[in-house]
């Protein structure tokens, strides 16, 4: 039994088209390109006889870490092996009869949601608005369907769609539901205008989660965390948690990487003038529709009948690989998505888009 694939297997790549796994530019991925922090590495070098040790239970010097970042509570905090076993946990204690996902979006939702029956309903992001959320329509469905929790990333993976502080708070004053806000990539956006962490503070039943995955470069430590101010929520994963569910590396890493500053403005300055060359770059090629992302990662659709599987087989000799969307809900063959890398390969993927326009 296979497990979803959230983008494409290197391995299966470089074996069909013998090519090392070394030599592809993965596009698909939504890493950042600097790599984990060179600070929490050496930290874990500095540190290496604590592999011998047990991590502490309660992960104090941790959530300490994150609390400083985020403006967090400390008490709020909860900590996961990466969002994954939190957005699964927090579902089997929400225990929604019916709940709201946008659509398209990340599919571990649906999938989790699933396991536990519920009922599922689909806020349509449609091309003809940008795929942006109408406020008032989305609060209208959910007051309609007597929805108990909407689930969505913000920015929405591969839309790059993102709601304000403002227009979140108005979801939680105008309907019952429990929100869960995934914040994977809103390091990439400004922060102060876009996570929801502050509204944790004033409402119990919205719960914010990150991972060290995407914006630290650190998916094999399989850290995340969350905050959440709802006591019975808290006290719930208290209880299902396993003592130690979060290694010595995970806790020693993290601890660093939350406190490196510079590194942290240097990828946010980067991938924030990455994106807008790229977004300008291609607002100029005929053929093609962007839209505008606050993530690492940017959409697009292709014109003229082209297809997402015709660019990725024009990539793959370039040894290049983009996303291709055609399997998202609300979505079509036409639809691709690529995320930003270093600036040699940006450059080198955005005019090999441009040939495959031409030339096809």
């Amino acid at each position: 039994m296979k497990h979803d694939s959230h983008g494409v297997n290197l391995f299966e790549i470089s074996k069909k088209y013998g090519f090392k796994e070394e030599e592809i530019v993965d596009f698909s991925s939504n890493i950042n390109p600097f790599g984990m922090p060179k600070s929490a590495k050496d930290e874990v070098i500095r540190r290496i006889d604590d592999l011998s040790t047990y991590p502490d239970p309660e992960y104090r010097s941790l959530k300490a870490s994150i609390a400083k970042y985020t403006g967090a509570c400390e008490e709020d905090i909860l900590i996961g092996s990466g969002t994954s076993e939190i957005i699964a946990n927090y579902i089997r204690y929400a225990n929604p009869k019916r709940a709201i996902l946008l659509s398209p979006c990340y599919s571990e939702y649906e999938n989790e949601l699933r396991k536990i029956g519920s009922e599922i309903f689909y806020y349509d992001l449609e091309e003809e608005n940008n795929f942006e959320i109408k406020i008032e329509s989305l609060i209208d469905k959910i007051n309609k369907n007597d929805v108990e929790l909407f689930i969505f990333a913000n920015p929405n993976n591969p839309t790059g769609t993102i709601l304000t502080v403002a227009e979140v708070e108005e979801i939680l004053k105008q309907t019952k539901c429990k929100v869960f806000v995934d914040e994977t990539y809103v390091e990439f956006a400004d922060k102060k205008v876009y996570s929801q962490i502050e509204l944790t503070k004033k409402y119990d039943k919205v719960i914010v989660a990150r991972s060290t995955s995407k914006f630290f470069a650190s998916p094999g430590i399989r850290l995340g965390y969350a905050t959440t101010s709802d006591e019975k929520c808290k006290e719930y994963f208290f209880k299902d948690s396993l003592i130690w569910g979060v290694n010595i590396v995970a806790t020693i890493a993290g601890e660093k990487m939350f406190s490196d500053n510079k590194y942290q403005d240097e990828v946010y300055k980067f991938v924030e003038e990455e994106r807008e060359y790229a977004l300008k770059f291609l607002k100029g090629l005929e053929g093609l529709k962007v839209y505008k992302s606050k993530g690492n990662f940017i959409m697009c659709k292709l014109l003229g009948g082209k297809t997402a599987a015709e660019l990725y087989d024009y990539l793959i000799p370039q040894k290049q690989v983009v996303r291709n969307l055609a399997s998202f809900k609300n979505l079509g063959e036409e639809y691709f998505r690529f995320c930003i890398l270093g600036r040699e390969d940006n450059r080198k993927l955005l005019l090999n888009i441009e040939k495959f326009l031409k030339e096809q």
